[in-house]
């Protein structure tokens, strides 16, 4: 099975699971808790490796997940990792949570947006980009922002696997583009007109 399809198996489970337990309320918990796990997975070499390592015991592993989770995240959450460490799958834990969080997302009707910007912006400048994505496409969009000094000013947005880029830096390479090519063909059409005057 491709890998892709069973991240969506186990967080559509997970979903459908959390959903019975306590509804929105749950599915959005056990979804910060996912992604609580993820960011420590991405920063800490050592908890990655103890999660995907196929040397460790899975026993032992479990018995470690008890100690590390119980206490920190919700009974299901802690059951999930288990399962997942049971099967072998703890290495997918990354993709599996990237699925659940787009089941959550599609489920209530919100999207999540990447912001970039050269500098820090403020409450309200947020709410009027919020506004425009919420016309645009009718949902209610998350936003998150980052800064990148390069793009020199304007705005970015990444929705899903789209970006939407409105920064000075990329209307710069246009003109430059259209400058090159515009002006590339402006001259090959006086050029042309100039022999044909002196023909």
């Amino acid at each position: 099975m491709h890998s892709d399809a069973l991240s969506n198996v186990y967080a559509k489970s997970l979903y459908e699971l959390a959903q019975k337990a306590g509804g929105q309320d749950k599915i959005s918990e056990v979804l910060g808790e996912l992604e609580q796990i993820v960011d420590l997975l991405q920063t800490d070499r050592g908890f990655r490796g103890f999660l995907s390592s196929p040397v460790i015991d899975r026993k032992a592993r479990s018995a470690s997940q008890r100690q590390i989770f119980s206490n920190r995240n919700t009974d299901l959450t802690l059951r999930f990792l288990l399962v997942l460490n049971s099967n072998g799958r703890l290495n997918q834990l990354a993709s599996i949570a990237e699925a659940y969080d787009h089941m959550v997302q599609e489920a209530f009707g919100r999207v999540e947006v990447d912001v970039y910007t050269a500098a820090p912006i403020d409450r309200d400048q947020m709410d009027s980009i919020a506004a425009r994505i919420r016309q645009a496409l009718g949902r209610e969009p998350v936003l998150h922002p980052y800064t990148d000094p390069a793009m020199l000013g304007g705005l970015k947005l990444r929705i899903g696997d789209q970006l939407i880029d409105g920064s000075v830096s990329n209307k710069l390479r246009r003109m430059k583009r259209d400058l090159l090519t515009d002006g590339a063909a402006r001259l090959r059409d006086q050029i042309s007109r100039f022999i044909e005057e002196k023909n």
